[in-house]
């Protein structure tokens, strides 16, 4: 169902494709827009590596969602700011595409657990993740990816 990558020698492993899901802060969602279009958004994310899902927040409403729940199906990509190697001017770049589905979730204790992880994640201190989650938690959305495929890349961008 689900391609395999055409160039082997740059494949990473799945741990690889982890790691990079659990550092880095920003990844492009693709989802089947309005009248088929293709909407890739950036945003923020949590990954859950025990349970192998992805989590971003959004509004209760909006273009996303609706798209979402039109169609279920997502693609999910993460990649680094790369790494420089001595001598060389261009980067080697790690990468990850993410095959999944894509659910609202409703349970007030996922929710918040969620969102105080995804917080944590990118605010210095648990005090404002708490005063955040205090003043704008209602008008959150979770959103989770259920992974059904992970690839991942090593690129010299040469």
């Amino acid at each position: 169902m689900f391609r395999e990558m055409r160039r082997k020698k740059q494949e990473i492993t799945k741990e690889e494709c982890n790691n990079v899901l659990e550092k880095e802060k920003r990844g492009a969602l693709a989802v089947i827009g309005d009248d088929g279009y293709p909407y890739t958004i950036p945003l923020n994310f949590y990954f859950d590596e025990k349970s192998e899902k992805i989590y971003f927040h959004a509004a209760k409403e909006g273009h996303k969602i609706d798209a979402i729940k039109n169609n279920d199906k997502v693609c999910f990509t993460v990649w680094n700011t790369g790494e420089l190697k001595d001598g060389d001017w261009a980067y080697y770049v790690t990468s990850v595409v993410v095959f999944g589905k894509a659910k609202l979730v409703s349970d007030d204790a996922v929710i918040y657990e969620k969102v105080r992880a995804l917080g944590m994640k990118y605010y210095p201190k648990a005090e404002e993740v708490d005063a955040e989650i205090a003043r704008d938690l209602s008008r959150v959305q979770i959103v989770e990816i259920s992974i059904e495929h992970m690839s991942g890349k090593y690129v010299h961008e040469k």
